[in-house]
């Protein structure tokens, strides 16, 4: 089952990387796609933070996953604690794939590995029940081979929250 997904980055640092992972489904040999992709570029950015944030109930609008892409400095960014929040907020299934070790230009070279955020993130009380560690899973693109197996642990995490 094809499904739709919010990715979650950092632009400036990690973009090459991003679209390698993004893209992976065209590099698979004619294989249908087996996620779509509901991120956004975070060019709005310009015209304040409730266009953000308009953007990002907008990207997050269908889906059923969120992925973080964890780079060296993705645990900093600005708007994603919000991203985390709304995705569990509606229920997405959120995993973190470290990208670090994609070689990205200019110098075709790997990143040092980042703080996963899913690791610091505590959901609100309200919520309850589940704990929220159980919940997320964490892999890294090179070692956990991404490339094969991120349609699987895109629909395991949708199955964990229950969609």
């Amino acid at each position: 089952m094809a499904r739709k997904v919010f990715f979650s980055f950092h632009y400036q640092r990690d973009i090459f990387r991003v679209n390698v992972v993004r893209n992976s489904w065209l590099t698979r040999g004619g294989q249908a796609q087996t996620f779509f992709d509901r991120s956004l570029w975070e060019q709005v950015q310009r015209r304040g933070d409730q266009a953000i944030r308009n953007m990002i109930l907008k990207g997050l609008h269908g889906t059923s996953v969120t992925v973080v892409l964890v780079g060296a400095e993705t645990y900093g960014r600005k708007w994603l604690t919000f991203e985390i929040e709304e995705s569990y907020r509606r229920g997405n299934g959120i995993i973190a794939v470290h990208i670090n070790g994609i070689k990205a230009p200019p110098l075709l070279l790997a990143d040092q590995k980042g703080k996963n955020p899913l690791s610091y993130w505590q959901p609100p009380a309200s919520k309850g029940g589940q704990n929220f560690s159980e919940v997320f899973a964490s892999y890294d693109w090179v070692g956990d081979n991404g490339f094969a197996n991120l349609p699987r642990w895109i629909e395991e995490a949708a199955r964990k929250a229950g969609k």
